[in-house]
């Protein structure tokens, strides 16, 4: 068997943790101790948030999405493939060394997706992004730590509580759509989003899609309303 090679390690920030790029053949994993956050033969659940989220809102024009946390890509690749070519996709990402690696050694996994026109990389907290918006986007994808439930940084957990839902309503579009992404149920989690106004759809989802693999939770949170008449009419 071919062995795992450590490529590169990257500290946290706020609590020192360190996550590690290893890869085996032509396979990759990011870990965080004993935890494997991603592998690169394991996308369907977070192809699945992008359809879910994107489904929804592809036939609004320059439809803006937010997608916080770029990991493997799996996420905005799935996106750009529902969206129209006038869309527009933000992709947060925390830590510099996660878009280093997006772009060399793990460029095959990303294919073209960096370097469409349609794309913008944000090096830096999602949430400053959420809090400084006001129907701002049509969709924001939550692909961050390990769900509302976080294993890298305490202080993701300030995007899943009431206050950090109460903003990303805010930065929502009417009819928009927060989407987020778990490792496991949360049933506290549905009742604060039914809490901060969003009609809610919880919806399973397989690690390896139509393989199987591990059973992950998704969050389709809809903002009350319809898109805002001007872009609708354009």
């Amino acid at each position: 068997m071919i062995p795992w090679v450590l490529i590169d390690t990257a500290k946290v920030p706020g609590d020192g943790t360190e996550l590690r790029l290893k890869r085996r053949g032509a396979e990759f994993s990011i870990m965080l101790g004993s935890n494997e956050l991603m592998n690169s033969r394991l996308s369907g659940s977070e192809e699945a948030l992008a359809k879910l989220s994107c489904s929804r809102i592809r036939d609004r024009p320059r439809a803006r999405v937010l997608i916080g946390g770029l990991g493997m890509g799996f996420t905005l690749r799935a996106a750009l493939a529902e969206l129209g070519s006038d869309a527009q996709v933000t992709v947060a990402e925390l830590l510099p060394a996660v878009v280093a690696w997006a772009r060399d050694p793990m460029a095959e996994v990303f294919g073209g997706s960096l370097t469409d026109p349609r794309v913008s990389i944000h090096e830096g907290d999602v949430g400053g992004l959420i809090r400084s918006g006001r129907s701002a986007y049509d969709a924001i994808l939550l692909d961050v730590d390990n769900g509302p439930e976080g294993l890298t940084r305490k202080s993701n957990d300030s995007l899943y509580d009431l206050a950090g839902l109460g903003a990303a309503r805010t930065a929502l579009a009417p009819g928009g759509v927060l989407s987020v992404w778990s490792s496991a149920p949360n049933r506290a989690f549905t009742q604060r989003l039914r809490k901060t106004g969003f009609r809610v759809e919880e919806v399973g989802a397989r690690a390896n899609g139509a393989r199987g693999g591990a059973r992950h939770t998704i969050w389709i949170a809809t903002k009350p309303g319809g898109p805002p008449a001007s872009r609708a009419q354009s």
